[in-house]
């Protein structure tokens, strides 16, 4: 089926489009030019880390589903998800589903 094969890509797209839209929150905080360009840059390690992740997975499904889940798993400890039902839903839920939907992606073909 190419809708499971294209599932976990565009749903990586959206999380790597929400993670970078909140990259630019900083730039409406206080501070010099260079201070608010640091601080998009470490903003943007999430992103830039699951880009990266994606391009992996792209080619080896398997390999990247199973470090798509356990960084989904990482991300309850360090964003605190698991403090609150809703940001568990918006921030590791999708990483972990679409670690799931890359090794069905390869299990299907």
């Amino acid at each position: 089926m190419k809708i499971l094969y294209w599932l976990p890509r565009l749903l990586s797209l959206l999380i790597i489009a929400f993670f970078a839209l909140f990259s630019f929150d900083v730039f409406s905080l206080e501070g010099t030019f260079l201070e608010k360009t640091g601080g998009f840059l470490m903003h943007s390690l999430p992103t830039i880390i699951l880009i990266l992740l994606l391009v992996y997975s792209w080619k080896k499904e398997k390999k990247g589903g199973y470090i798509f889940i356990v960084l989904g798993l990482l991300s309850i400890i360090f964003f605190n998800t698991y403090q609150r039902i809703d940001t568990f839903l918006m921030v590791s839920l999708p990483i972990i589903i679409t670690g799931i939907l890359f090794i069905l992606s390869k299990k299907n073909r």
